[in-house]
């Protein structure tokens, strides 16, 4: 239930704002308004403007919306008010109305991040897990621990870093943009060091958590403490308690939670048991424990178990801005996740990324409730990032978009005429086709998804 009623809000919220860009800058240009709708379908809520002549609709299905104008195009209209027609509004003002859309969602998203920075939000801190082998992280040396300081971009200025989402932020725009990422960083035992990650030639065709795996930074940090232990498993069996922190398994030095879970995994992997030997720290105290993990089978293979929740959650940081500073860094987030945006747009048009990256509606309406389940600024974020792929998405040069109106004037401007009402309408019919299979595409990764 919460899914849901986070995805309608999401979706009546960001259409509203979106309709109302267009709305706003209609009526200041003098152009009459005849309907301001939300959502398609039967209307199931609404009224008239007795003064203005507008209809305020919410219709059944709230997946977009749209402002009907009076328009000589659309219908015909009386000699005395054909001065209030979208058709006759000088080109200025017409451009203006198409891109006051996506510009109201985009200035929603500053709105959004800026609230989100003055409230604060809790973050993990920007300390590594043990990166996996072969990743680019652990071929630069990390072995988890470090704690990131400040990052950027191969020849940029050095930022710093305030949480491990932050720093994964750096990452994955190194890699969509096909740049290394320079970083400083403390190592455990506080020596502060400074590398460059080698993300140029890495293969970002799938920003997902695929490109975190093979870049290294999976999670964040968490010790290897044990948390709740199963009556009969191994590890209450081997007399180990809850809170014992490990230290060492065999031969092996024991850096994070996720190093000793593999570690278990792969006690089986042989086909036959292998006892280990773990040092652990309990309350001061340095001992050793013998463990014997049990066979499990999962997904095809033999791993070892024992039977005890290992690590707890990730030490956290508040990320809070001062009011200036707050608006400041939303305008920054804001335009890197714009320009992000279209840059995966067109890596995916030019066949550089995959068609994976795209999302649809059951996705969205997925993040929307795990947003709403951690909390209002959490969710606040999430509109503010939906808004700016609302915004952005509209002004791509498709025709049935608000971008795609764009370039209509834009030959106008240049050429001096109106684009042909038979070319339009051509145009159109592309453009819904080419939107309808990319809506088709996201339903299908939203599915797959589903099905993994």
């Amino acid at each position: 239930m919460l899914t849901l009623v986070a995805f309608v809000v999401s979706i009546a919220v960001l259409v509203t704002v979106h309709e109302w860009g267009h709305y706003a800058i209609a009526r200041g240009c003098g152009v009459k308004v005849l309907r301001f709708s939300v959502g398609f379908g039967p209307r199931i809520a609404g009224w008239t403007s007795s003064k203005l002549g507008t209809e305020y609709v919410v219709g059944l299905f709230p997946i977009g919306g749209y402002v009907k104008m009076l328009d000589e195009q659309a219908a015909p209209v009386a000699e005395s008010e054909r001065y209030m027609a979208f058709s006759n509004m000088p080109l200025r003002s017409r451009a203006s109305i198409v891109i006051a859309g996506p510009l109201a969602n985009l200035l929603l998203a500053v709105v959004l991040y800026s609230v989100v920075n003055w409230i604060g939000v809790e973050q993990h801190q920007a300390v590594l897990a043990r990166p996996h082998h072969h990743s680019i992280l652990a071929e630069s040396g990390f072995v988890g621990g470090e704690r990131i300081l400040r990052a950027a971009l191969d020849g940029d200025a050095m930022e710093d870093v305030v949480s491990f989402e932050g720093f994964r932020w750096w990452l994955a725009k190194g890699a969509i943009e096909h740049r290394n990422v320079q970083v400083e960083f403390t190592d455990p035992r506080g020596g502060t060091h400074s590398t460059l990650l080698m993300l140029a030639g890495i293969d970002a065709r799938h920003a997902d958590a695929q490109l975190f795996q093979k870049i290294g930074a999976v999670g964040p940090f968490s010790r290897a403490r044990l948390g709740a232990l199963m009556p009969d498993g191994a590890a209450e069996q081997a007399h180990l308690l809850t809170g014992d922190v490990v230290l060492r398994v065999d031969e092996t030095d024991i850096v994070d939670a996720a190093q000793l879970r593999e570690v278990i995994r792969s006690s089986w992997r042989a086909g036959t048991p292998q006892r280990q030997t773990w040092e652990v720290t309990r309350s001061g105290e340095h001992m050793s424990i013998a463990v014997a993990p049990k066979l499990v089978h999962e997904g095809g293979e033999s791993i070892g178990r024992v039977g005890a929740i290992i690590g707890g959650p990730p030490a956290v940081v508040m990320v809070q801005y001062g009011f200036l500073d707050g608006i400041s860094e939303a305008f920054r987030h804001a335009w890197e996740t714009s320009f992000l945006t279209l840059r995966v747009m067109g890596q995916i048009v030019m066949g550089e990324a995959s068609l994976r990256n795209l999302s649809g509606p059951i996705a969205i309406a997925d993040y929307a409730g795990k947003s709403a389940a951690m909390g209002f600024t959490q969710f606040l974020a999430f509109l503010a990032l939906m808004s700016v792929s609302l915004g952005v998405l509209n002004l791509l040069p498709l025709p049935v978009l608000d971008g795609g109106h764009l370039m209509y004037y834009l030959w106008e401007a240049l050429s001096g005429k109106p684009v042909a009402q038979l070319w339009t309408e051509r145009l159109q019919k592309v453009g819904i086709v080419i939107l309808m299979m990319m809506m088709s595409v996201a339903i299908f990764n939203d599915v797959t998804r589903l099905l993994r």
